[in-house]
């Protein structure tokens, strides 16, 4: 029999000061936002106000939930240095692509979410099976940040996970109830920093404990798989793929490519913060400037994973095969409690939770404002007051938090949770990629194309990572995301491909602004008022087709792009250029 690990951390009263003291300032954020809410826009989107520093800073903070902190530094206690293609190669190209190329179309049409823009692209079909794969997936998503914060809680406090789970998603609950959108971005923007209080101290004390990096490199190479945890590429070790020509290739194209351009340009709860931006401007830089800190996050992250991969004794035994009753999801907790003294451990234990319930209330405050405007005013119940929809847009968060309670054991039966959430990327994201970016450059594509491509492209993934679970694809769960993800592109593109050489599509008078060949340059600083479903039929039924009105951005837009940190192209080329240097120094 094993000995059991104690993973509780030896907390003190201050330790416990400083967590209430962050819950007290979390909530109070929601109050105080609650007095800006005077309509569902304010609630859902901010009512479209706030500056590019902040929405950037809530972009990053939303992707730092449970899935990056315990994934991503169990990747790098389990495989080293190629955890980084998640963020250089899977994360900084796709989010400048999306400053510079997409917001455009997203902010300039004036839709309210992912799902209008392909109401107002395609047709109500593709905007509703959208919106319900869409709703599926971020409760799925929100119960893994509320499971591993559960886990967290049970191991450190003692608390059991049916008291943890609850109690977490109250918080989230309370502040996105009260202020919407405002009040989770807002948190997002002090979380971001509170994360940080954890993750720096961590490394710092970690490397200090192992000698620095040349003691931390040595005591890796000692250690399975060896020299290739030093190594990004080619990444056999992350791929399980034997051909190093292989393994660079499903890391390029499957994550670089479809499961990277798949999250960030097409993941509402990511482009809703840019949404929420004051104009056009700083929709563009919201994702270039969340670029930056997304590149030097691996630093503090997967170093730390590294670190405790070599120095808690657990994870060394399960990297060289013995049994041992950890597993590297355990790496951050274990870590936590090998070097971080009291006062600073009550700092991390605050990190924590906010890691965790901005992850949750990204996806929450997605939800509420994908199924209130997508699912239920432009399909179920149109034509309400706007008092009438605020109101749904609250009680769809409380729905949408209870449905993550139950969604939050889904993701105990993963080892490793970033295996589970590139499965679920896999069949969510990679199809509507390529729908979207198939109708962004090709005018032709017509409305039923985007649902069958949406609807066979989730298929597709979802038997591939069937098959890998049963082993007939002798690969890596991580790997067989990736070959989901690529199944589901191409899949996607075909069956678009092939029904709209049967179908009709839209006239090019109902595109402009909404597809790359009929929008000149001149005309992306434009803004297109969104249509509802409800006016789409009506225009359907019509004898001329519907004209969208075009309304001029507001001239604040190009002054404020008058210095060259304000141009998102030259920020974007910065950025760039920084991933590569990191990955020159790393390769």
């Amino acid at each position: 029999m094993l000995a059991q690990t104690d993973l509780r951390l030896d907390t003190t009263w201050i330790d416990y000061v400083f967590v209430v003291f962050y819950f007290v300032l979390v909530l109070g954020i929601g109050v105080l936002a609650r007095r800006s809410i005077a309509s569902s826009l304010d609630f859902l989107l901010s009512g479209r106000s706030l500056p590019a520093w902040v929405t950037g800073l809530a972009f990053i903070s939303a992707n730092l939930g449970a899935i990056e902190l315990i994934g991503m530094m169990a990747n790098g206690a389990q495989y080293g240095v190629p955890t980084v293609h998640y963020y250089w190669i899977g994360a900084i190209p796709a989010m400048v692509f999306l400053g510079i190329v997409m917001m455009p179309f997203y902010y300039g049409s004036r839709a309210r979410s992912v799902p209008e823009f392909l109401l107002m692209r395609f047709n109500a079909t593709t905007q509703r099976v959208n919106g319900i794969t869409f709703a599926l997936a971020a409760v799925l998503i929100a119960g893994v940040n509320l499971y591993a914060l559960g886990l967290i809680l049970e191991a450190l406090l003692g608390w059991s996970l049916a008291l943890a789970v609850p109690v977490a998603a109250l918080v989230v609950l309370s502040y996105t109830f009260l202020g919407g959108l405002n009040a989770a971005i807002y948190n997002e923007v002090l979380q971001f920093f509170v994360i940080l209080a954890l993750l720096i101290p961590l490394t710092v004390a970690g490397l200090a404990r192992v000698g620095g990096w040349d003691g931390l490199r040595e005591q890796v190479v000692a250690l399975p798989p060896g020299p290739e945890q030093l190594s990004a590429w080619p990444g056999t070790t992350l791929t399980e793929i034997a051909s190093p020509f292989l393994s660079v290739l499903g890391i390029v194209f499957g994550l670089g490519f479809v499961l990277s351009f798949g999250y960030w340009t097409t993941n509402f709860a990511e482009v809703q913060r840019a949404l929420s931006a004051r104009n056009m401007s700083a929709a563009r830089r919201t994702p270039i400037i969340a670029a930056f800190p997304k590149a030097l996050i691996p630093l503090v992250i997967i170093i730390p994973g590294m670190i405790a991969g070599v120095l808690v004794p657990q994870l060394t035994t399960l990297k060289e095969g013995g049994q041992t009753d950890v597993t590297y999801n355990n790496a951050l907790s274990l870590l936590m409690n090998e070097v971080l003294p009291n006062g600073i451990l009550g700092v991390a234990l605050a990190g924590l939770l906010a890691s965790f319930m901005a992850g949750m209330a990204a996806n929450v405050s997605s939800l509420n404002t994908v199924f209130t405007y997508d699912l239920w005013q432009d399909w179920i119940r149109p034509g309400r007051p706007d008092e009438y929809y605020l109101r749904v847009g609250r009680t769809v968060t409380v729905v949408g938090c209870l449905l993550a309670i139950g969604t939050a054991f889904i993701a105990g039966s993963f080892e490793n949770l970033m295996d589970y959430i590139q499965a679920l990327f896999s069949f969510f994201n990679a199809p509507l990629f390529a729908i979207f970016i198939l109708g962004l450059f090709w005018k032709r594509m017509t409305g039923t194309a985007g649902w069958t491509g949406l609807i066979s492209g989730t298929v597709a993934a979802v038997l591939v990572d069937a098959l890998v679970r049963v082993g007939t694809i002798p690969v890596s769960s991580q790997a067989g995301s990736f070959i989901g993800a690529s199944a589901a592109f191409v899949v996607g593109i075909a069956v678009a491909a092939i029904v709209t050489r049967f179908t009709t599509p839209k006239p090019d008078s109902e595109l402009v602004g909404l597809v790359w060949a009929l929008t000149p340059r001149e005309s992306r600083g434009k803004v297109r008022v969104a249509p509802s479903a409800a006016g789409e039929a009506a225009a359907s039924a019509a004898a001329g087709p519907r004209l969208a009105a075009i309304e001029e951005v507001p001239a604040t837009m190009h002054d404020e792009e008058g210095a060259w940190w304000q141009s998102p192209v030259v920020m974007g080329a910065i950025v760039l250029a920084l991933t590569l240097v990191l990955y020159l120094i790393f390769a």
